[in-house]
C-alpha cells in the first residue's frame, strides 16, 4: 500500500471512528539494521535504517482525560485507558501507547486525552521494530497535541522507557531512536552510550532486500532478556581485571581473549559477539564513506555467522535464507537483522540483482522449509513527522 493509501485510510478511518477530522497525522517508521545487533543494551555501536514501512496515526483531543483508541488493523480492535493516571496493562498493542502514558506521568508531564485510530505496514513480529513505530508516533501526537517541549531523541529515551519498564522488554535504544530520527537515503550510526549520531550515505544503485522468514517472534521471550543477562555477567567479571569497564563496549577483543578463562564458555561467547559486533560497526561505517560496498557485504556474513554460533540466535530458516541470498551474484552480502529467533534478514543487492535474489530465495526457501518468505525492496526514509 503506497503511502498516499496508508494516509487515506487512517484518515479515513479516523472520520468513521469519530465522525470528525483528525487535528494531524503522524507517520513514524520501522526500521532495518544493517549491522549492530545485540550492541546497543551494551553501551555499544549501531548502523540502523529507518524504512518506507510506518505506522500511521491520526489523532485528535479528546476532550477529557481518556485516550480512545481503534488498531484497524486488529479487527478495528477498540481500548480505552485514561491519560491522567497509570492505565491497567492489557498485553496486547495498546500496552505500547499506556506505556507511553506512564512515561510521560513518570517525568511530571500530563499528556492530554486523545482520539486516536492507528494503522501499520510494518510487518508485527518481523524484526522491524512495529512497536517501536507505535511507541514513537504516539509519544510525537501527544506532544504536539500537548505542546510539550522535548528533543526527538529525548522522545526516543521516553519511549524505551515505556518499553522497558511498563511493557517489560528490556531493549537498547537504537529502534526509538531511528524511527525518531531517521534520515532518507542515509544509514544512522549511533553511539547509544553518547546518542551521538553520525549519518552515513547509501551507495546509489543498491537495495536493501528483506524477506521475512514468515516464523513470528516475540522480543519479550524469555531468551531476549536471558541474553542481556549474560552480558551483564560478562561486565561484572572482567571489572575485576579492568575497572573502567562499564560496559562490553569498553573491551577490546583482545581484553576478552586475555580473561576468556574467567568466564563462563557460554557468556564468553556472548561477550565475543558483542565486542567484535561493535568492530564491525565501525568498519562499515568507514566502508559506507569510502564507497566500498564488497566489504560492507562480507562483514554483513561475517556479522551472520556471528549471531548464529556466537550469540545463537539464530534458527535454520534464517540461515537457510542468508545461505540463499549470498549464492546470487549481485548480492553483497546477508544476514539476519533484529533480535533473531525469527523474523527477517537483509541483503545489501545490486539493484539490477534484485530479481533473481528474489527469486533464489524463494525458491530455496520453499523447498527446504515448505513455505514461502515474503521479499520486498526498501529504501532509507526519514524518521517520525507530521504528515498533516
Amino acid at each position: 500500500m503506497t503511502e498516499h493509501a496508508l494516509h487515506k485510510k487512517v484518515r479515513d478511518a479516523f472520520h468513521t471512528r469519530f465522525q470528525s477530522e483528525p487535528a494531524l497525522i503522524v507517520r513514524a517508521p520501522g526500521r532495518v539494521n544493517l549491522i549492530g545487533e545485540h550492541t546497543d543494551y551494551n553501551d555499544g555501536f549501531v548502523l540502523p535504517v529507518a524504512v518506507d514501512r510506518a505506522a500511521w496515526l491520526a489523532v485528535g483531543p479528546s476532550g477529557d482525560r481518556w485516550a480512545k483508541v481503534r488498531a484497524v488493523d486488529m479487527k478495528n480492535d477498540d481500548q480505552t485507558f485514561p491519560t491522567d493516571r497509570v492505565p491497567s496493562s492489557s498485553g496486547g498493542w495498546a500496552d505500547y501507547p499506556k506505556g507511553v502514558v506512564w512515561a510521560m506521568l513518570e517525568h511530571g508531564l500530563n499528556p492530554v486525552g486523545i482520539n486516536a485510530v492507528l494503522t501499520s505496514d510494518v510487518p508485527v513480529g518481523a524484526g522491524m521494530s512495529s512497536s517501536a513505530a507505535i511507541e514513537v508516533a504516539f509519544a510525537f501526537a501527544w506532544i504536539q497535541l500537548s505542546d510539550f517541549d522535548m528533543k526527538l531523541s529525548e522522545m526516543a529515551l521516553l519511549c524505551q522507557e515505556a518499553e522497558n519498564q511498563y511493557v517489560g522488554v528490556n531493549c537498547g535504544i537504537m529502534d526509538q531512536m531511528i524511527s525518531a530520527c531517521g534520515k532518507a537515503g542515509h544509514a544512522m550510526m549511533l553511539d547509544t552510550r553518547s546518542l551521538e549520531r553520525a549519518y552515513f550515505s547509501m551507495p546509489k544503485g543498491i537495495a536493501i532486500v528483506v524477506a521475512n522468514s514468515m516464523v513470528r517472534r516475540s522480543l519479550s521471550g524469555s531468551e531476549y532478556n536471558v541474553r542481556r543477562a549474560q552480558c551483564e555477567q560478562a561486565v561484572s567479571v572482567l571489572q575485576q581485571h579492568l575497572p573502567d569497564v562499564k560496559a562490553l563496549r569498553d573491551v577490546t577483543p583482545a581484553q576478552l581473549e586475555r580473561y576468556k578463562g574467567e568466564l563462563e564458555d557460554v557468556v564468553y561467547h556472548r561477550a565475543r559477539h558483542v565486542v567484535t559486533e561493535d568492530v564491525r560497526v565501525l568498519q562499515v561505517s568507514r566502508d559506507l564513506y569510502e564507497g566500498r560496498i564488497e566489504h560492507v557485504g562480507k562483514l554483513l556474513l561475517e556479522g551472520h555467522k556471528s549471531l548464529r554460533d556466537d550469540y545463537e540466535v539464530s534458527i535454520p530458516e534464517l540461515d537457510t535464507l542468508v545461505e540463499a541470498a549470498a549464492e546470487v551474484d549481485g548480492c553483497y552480502g546477508a544476514r539476519l537483522t533484529g533480535a533473531g529467533f525469527g523474523g527477517c534478514i537483509i541483503a545489501v543487492v545490486a539493484e539490477d540483482a534484485v530479481p533473481d535474489v528474489e527469486a533464489h530465495l524463494t525458491e530455496v526457501y520453499v523447498a527446504k522449509h515448505g513455505k514461502e518468505p515474503t521479499v520486498y525492496v526498501t529504501r532509507a526514509d526519514n524518521g517520525v513527522a507530521r504528515m498533516a
